[in-house]
């Protein structure tokens, strides 16, 4: 018999779809990602706790003529409440300013992600309590 000649359509049928090989490259990459998404999401959550404590205190205290002392108890207060893991309510800064108190929370979180390579995120959330 004589074997019919192969055409473009011919071929773009056996080239569908994805090698073996590439679909494990594909698939370490997106784990890869999807591995430091996993290491990186608790250092945001805690994040976002502190940045809430921070808002609250500026919620309770803007324009109540508050004073460092009693700034200082309602961040521990709030600390204690939210379970703040990584920086301790003695790492806020609460400094007097022209027109109030400026509160700082500024802090590093290194978290490890494979062998010795780690991630190190810095945060930084400030507000000014007026008086």
């Amino acid at each position: 018999m004589y074997a019919k000649p192969c055409n473009t359509q011919c071929s773009r049928h056996r080239q569908a779809g994805i090698t073996t090989l590439g679909m494990i490259i594909l698939v370490a990459f997106v784990g890869l990602f999807a591995f430091a998404g996993i290491r990186l999401a608790p250092v945001y959550l805690n994040y976002m706790k502190v940045a809430g404590v921070v808002s609250g205190v500026y919620r309770e205290f803007d324009g109540a003529n508050a004073t460092r002392a009693s700034i200082r108890s309602s961040i521990s207060r709030r600390f204690d409440i939210e379970s703040v893991g990584e920086i301790t309510a003695r790492d806020v800064k609460v400094t007097k300013v022209d027109g109030g108190h400026e509160v700082v929370a500024a802090y590093s979180h290194k978290a490890p992600f494979v062998g010795n390579v780690s991630f190190v995120v810095d945060f930084d959330k400030r507000v000014l309590v007026r008086r």
